[in-house]
């Protein structure tokens, strides 16, 4: 899977369909984070479970990178 931080990858995260780059993060450190929370997938659910809340995408290590595509209809 790319962008998941593990063997050399950046790690992303999407977040009510932003996707933000925290592979400079010390708390995302080969892609997880405090083993609850991986990267590579929409976080957008567990959000309401941190302890912590939507402010932590405004800090430093973390960088805006884009939003997620529409998914592709089903066949």
């Amino acid at each position: 899977m790319r962008y998941n931080g593990e063997r050399g990858q950046p790690a992303y995260i999407a977040f009510r369909g932003v996707v933000y780059d925290v592979t400079d993060c010390p708390q995302w450190r080969g892609g997880s984070h405090k083993n609850l929370h991986f990267a590579g997938i929409d976080l957008t659910r567990s959000l309401g479970d941190a302890p912590h809340a939507a402010e932590v995408f405004g800090r430093p290590c973390v960088k805006r990178m884009g939003r997620l595509s529409p998914a592709s209809p089903s066949a």
